[in-house]
Parts: C-alpha cells; structure tokens; sequence
C-alpha cells in the first residue's frame, strides 16, 4: 500500500540532543524520540541502531536476560545511526507511505 500522508511536515524531538553528545556513539546506541505533526498528532518513538540490537543480546547473554539473550523485545524502529539527518528521513519516508500509527505500532501515539 502506496499513501502518500497529507503530513509530511513536523517537529522532531531527539534525546540524544538532550544529553552529552560527546558520549553517544551514533552507530551502537538507542534513544527515544518524540515527532509532532502540524494537524496536533504525536508520536514517541523508541530506535535502535542495527548494532544496537547486537549490544543487547550480548548483555542479556551475561545478566541472563531474556532467556538469556534468546530473544528481545524490539523497539519501535531501527536505523543504521543514530544523527538527526538519518532520523529525520527516516521519518519523511515512512510519513509518504502512511501515518506512523500505520507503518510503525498504534502504541507510539501520545494521547
């Protein structure tokens, strides 16, 4: 399903613009962020780097995490890095495809 959203235009929040910059490693990393669209719909966002995923499991292998890193719970999106270019057409591509509600999870909107 091709739709092309009427709201390709929003504000985005970034938490790691939040936070010392100098200690986030852009590749290996996780962070929440928040996209606010122009007709008042919100959205907070869990992402993942790829790598991220990785660091996880293996974390879970020493605490014993889920089952011992048999699985995880993912997050509502992955990217390759964690910079506000790559989120930020992360985000207009999948707002041409469809709302976020749509093509991510309905639990990402902020009611």
């Amino acid at each position: 399903m091709n739709k092309k959203s009427d709201n390709t235009k929003f504000n985005l929040w970034l938490e790691f613009e939040e936070i010392d910059s100098t200690n986030w490693n852009i590749e290996n990393e996780f962070c929440n962020i928040q996209v606010d669209l122009q007709d008042g719909r919100r959205y907070g966002i869990n992402i993942w780097t790829y790598k991220f995923l990785q660091t996880a499991v293996e974390e879970d292998i020493k605490t014993g995490n889920n089952l011992n890193g048999l699985y995880q719970k993912p997050p509502d999106l992955f990217v390759k890095q964690l910079t506000r270019d790559c989120i930020q057409q992360t985000i207009e591509d999948l707002l041409k495809i469809d709302d976020l509600e749509n093509v991510l999870n309905p639990s990402i909107c902020i009611k």
